[in-house]
């Protein structure tokens, strides 16, 4: 990886936490409890995760933009919402 590329990924991970920061208390609570799961349990290599936890991002913005609470959203078991994720995943 070169020095460009890791600039890149920081930049591209800083727009994503800002995107974080910007979602509604609930969303960011149960957002950071999924990017820990994920980043324990996930089948993926960490730079292929970007792509999935910003499609979880953009699933959460839609949501709050809606009026729905968070568990409106991901249903009340957060585990079973985060592998019904990755099941498909080698």
């Amino acid at each position: 990886m070169s020095i460009k590329e890791i600039i890149e990924g920081k930049k591209e991970w800083r727009a994503h936490v800002s995107r974080v920061k910007a979602l509604p208390q609930d969303y960011q609570i149960v957002y950071k409890e999924i990017q820990k799961y994920l980043f324990k349990v996930a089948p993926f290599e960490q730079n292929e995760g970007i792509g999935l936890l910003s499609e979880i991002l953009s699933f959460f913005e839609d949501g709050a933009a809606a009026g729905k609470g968070v568990l409106e959203v991901t249903g009340t078991d957060v585990a079973a919402f985060c592998d019904d994720l990755v099941k498909d995943e080698k």
